[in-house]
């Protein structure tokens, strides 16, 4: 079971980079680092997990800095 979490992930992450749409990468990109952190803590691997914190930090600020008007 761990290890089709792991693969999903895999998949999902490595498939964000096929869209088109910016805000569709990130969400996919959320998406799988969301899974790598749950995998990572099934595992027990903090630098999985504290690495795919940060992607999916980094992704999500991304995608909210893209949503957000610019200040005048």
């Amino acid at each position: 079971m761990t290890d089709a979490l792991g693969w999903v992930a895999t998949t999902l992450f490595v498939g964000s980079y096929f869209f088109r749409q910016p805000a569709l990468l990130r969400l996919a990109q959320m998406s799988g680092a969301a899974l790598w952190i749950v995998y990572g803590v099934l595992i027990s691997a903090l630098p999985v997990v504290v690495a795919n914190g940060l992607v999916l930090a980094a992704a999500a600020w991304t995608l909210i800095r893209a949503r957000t008007p610019a200040a005048a």
